[in-house]
């Protein structure tokens, strides 16, 4: 029941994320649908009634299955979500998932650093698109050598988190394709600027 669901406003605006006991609630009290992949809006009745034939992805109670959705829109809420994502060093290190972006190593937190990728002495810029997160080992090896200097290449390249997965670190879009529909895809994928 601790599945993510994303939530969408009345406007289609995704706005948050929720769990799935959270979202079937919403949907049983009538102050939300389940949107599906045709873009259909179900209430209750109607995803109950298409629940009886799921397989995977259920929850039981003593009457009926439910199947869990993976996006629900509010019928009444129009407010539109802050899009700004504080740049921080927990912000840092949630979007890097506490993991070296050189390496792929998962130390604990106090054996990781935040690297700039072009070195500060070699005007990199503290933002965004130039950090991340590095070991011990990598970010002695790298210094302030430029990453073909050192023969070294990033895992992904750092770019400003989603203000939305950002606030859900645990939410992702793997194996969410209806969420992509609704969390703007431009964002993700914009060629990057070295």
């Amino acid at each position: 029941m601790n599945q993510s669901v994303l939530v969408l406003n009345r406007n289609w605006i995704a706005v948050s994320i929720c769990d799935a006991r959270r979202a079937l609630v919403l949907l049983y009290l009538d102050m939300a649908r389940v949107v599906t992949e045709n873009y259909e809006m179900l209430d209750f009745e109607d995803w109950r009634d298409l629940s009886r034939y799921a397989r995977e992805n259920v929850v039981h109670t003593p009457r009926y299955q439910l199947m869990i959705p993976q996006v629900i829109k509010l019928m009444f809420y129009s407010r539109f979500p802050p899009l700004h994502v504080r740049f921080s060093r927990r912000n840092i290190y949630l979007r890097d998932r506490l993991q070296c972006q050189y390496c792929g190593a998962r130390p604990a937190r106090e054996d990781l650093s935040i690297d700039h990728v072009i070195p500060r002495s070699r005007g990199g810029r503290t933002v965004w698109e130039n950090v991340v997160l590095a070991c011990t080992s990598c970010n002695a090896r790298k210094g302030q050598h430029v990453l073909s200097e050192c023969s070294m290449s990033l895992i992904r390249k750092p770019r400003k988190p989603h203000w939305l997965l950002s606030s859900h670190p645990d939410a992702t879009l793997d194996n969410r394709p209806l969420w992509q529909k609704f969390i703007d895809e431009a964002y993700w994928n914009v060629e990057l600027e070295d």
